[in-house]
Formats: C-alpha cells, structure tokens, sequence
C-alpha cells in the first residue's frame, strides 16, 4: 500500500526539495498514471484549501512525476466544483515546475474526429462563476496571456506524438465553458464560427492559474465527440465520452511517459514562464497585507 503522508502549507511554509518533478493533472477516464515505482501519496491542505486528492508521487525511467485527477479518482467533482488554485499551488509547492495536463473535450472541426489527439495552442475561456486567479485581497497582479501554453513543453509532447506514431493535431483553440451541462446546438454553432477547434470544461483555468505560478503548462486535449454541432453525428452524452476515453487513455499515458524522456526539468531559455510574475505584480510590496503575503509566499511576488 502507497504511503500516505499529511502535509500541510499554510501561511508560507516552504516548498519541499523535490526540484525537477513532471506535474500531469489527469481529466475525465485519466484518474491514475500506471507503471509507477517507488510510489507514494501525499495529502496536502493548501492555503487555498483542498486539492482534488492526494498527490501521487513517483518515478517514470528514473524520471519523477506527481499526478493529480482533477475531478477527484472516484470522479465526483464538476468542472465548477474542482479547486484549481489549491491544485496549482500543491503542484508548485512539491517543486513541479512544468505541467502536462490531460483532458477529455469535444471537437468543434470536421478534421478533428473522435479518437484524435489535439495539441492546444490557445484559450477561449467562456467560465461564468468560477476565480482563476491567486491574487486579490490587496495585492493586484495582471500576467500575460498572449501565449497561454509553454512552446518548449508543447514541442516536447508533440515530438513525443510522432516518436509514438499517434495521430495528432499540432494545434487548435480550446473554447472553455462553465458546464456542468453540455452546449445547446446554438452555443455549439456560436464556438465552431468563432474558430474554435475543441469545447471543454476544465483547462483555461488551469492554464491561467499555472501562468501566474510561473509553471510550464501544456494541454494533451482528447476529442470524444462532436459536441451537438455536426449534422450526421449524434449529440454528445457522457456515455460516449467515457467509451472514447477508455479506449485511448492509453494514448495519453504514452505519450505522458516518452515526454518524460525529453523533458528538461529546470529553467531554461526556450520560454519565459517561469519569469512571468516579474512585470506582472503592480501593488508595491509595502501596502500588501501581511497575511495575503505569507499565502503566496512560494510565489516569486518581489
């Protein structure tokens, strides 16, 4: 049985001396990464709250990775419920510095068919009620978004594509909604006509919230269906997800693994995501409140 640890970070506890690990946050049918050694799991209560689980940490070919499941692994989360920022902030806190994110959407493209892998190059974020930022409470940030996805990790996971001969799509638009429910045909026509590739649930907010902890993040986005847009295709329900999904989380997870090979686990010069706070944070250090500081002591604020 995995070790379960209790950690707690609250009020700017330090990280954990674990540089170098591969963060993947699992979607919809990914709710546990196989092949595992030297397997532990760790609770860890942020200053944000509650993660969606425990971390499982690991090793991959002497490589480390921790995976988190979004959606919980019994899957009883809603996109809505899911607490991205204490996520974030645990992968963060356990020295993750780049994110592989994986998640189940529908294609809003004729080219992109059920089965297809897309590897997402932008973000349209139509959320309603949901926070998808850390700051607030008297300090004010505004970090860039013009790049949504980390180029150097993206071109590791599509080269991991081709090694694996999995069939894919170099890039596409992942429109981002509130759910629970599924598009009506009007919303879905409205995404398709705007140029967005895939409909999902989950991502821009997460794509957000890792840019401003200054994390490497990249999205391996699965099509089940074709949301309700296409004119022969039936209407996509959550059965048909769950049957693409169990056919081809395998994919996912080999890819996951080859990317593991190639992946440089430190800071380097093919991206600046890990500087994205430096020009970013606007409210002088003097006037942040005490308490707000030591929650997002990990950050690089100052």
């Amino acid at each position: 049985m995995a070790e379960i640890v209790i950690t707690h970070y609250n009020k700017g506890d330090g990280m954990e001396e674990n540089d170098g690990i591969l963060g993947v946050i699992g979607g919809s049918g990914l709710y546990r990464m196989d092949g595992l050694k030297n397997v532990r799991e760790k609770y860890m209560d942020t200053p944000f709250g509650d993660p969606s689980d425990k971390l499982v940490f690991g090793e991959i070919s002497g490589k480390k990775i921790v995976f988190i499941p979004r959606h919980g692994r019994e899957h009883k989360i809603l996109p809505s419920e899911i607490n991205y920022a204490a996520n974030i902030y645990a992968l963060k806190a356990s020295g993750v510095k780049q994110v592989i994110s994986v998640s189940a959407v529908g294609s809003l493209d004729r080219n992109i068919k059920p089965g297809d892998i897309v590897i997402i190059d932008q973000f349209l974020d139509f959320t309603k009620i949901r926070k998808s930022t850390f700051f607030g409470n008297g300090l004010v940030a505004h970090v860039s978004m013009a790049e949504p996805v980390c180029p150097h990790l993206r071109e590791i996971v599509i080269n991991s594509c081709k090694s694996l001969a999995i069939p894919h799509h170099i890039n596409g638009s992942y429109v981002c909604i509130e759910g629970p429910q599924f598009s009506t045909k009007a919303e879905s026509f409205f995404y398709k006509n705007i140029g967005a590739s895939v409909i999902g649930m989950t991502n821009a907010t997460e794509a957000k919230l890792a840019r401003e902890a200054e994390l490497c993040y990249a999205t391996i986005a699965m099509a089940t269906d074709y949301d309700c847009w296409h004119e022969v295709e039936d209407n996509v329900n959550a059965d048909m997800i769950l049957k693409i999904l169990n056919d081809n989380a395998e994919k996912a997870k080999n890819i996951i693994k080859k990317s593991l090979e190639e992946t440089i686990l430190t800071e380097t010069d093919s991206c600046c995501c890990g500087s994205s706070l430096q020009k970013s944070v606007v409210t002088e250090k003097s006037r942040v409140p005490e308490d707000t500081l030591k929650k997002l002591s990990i950050f690089n604020l100052y």
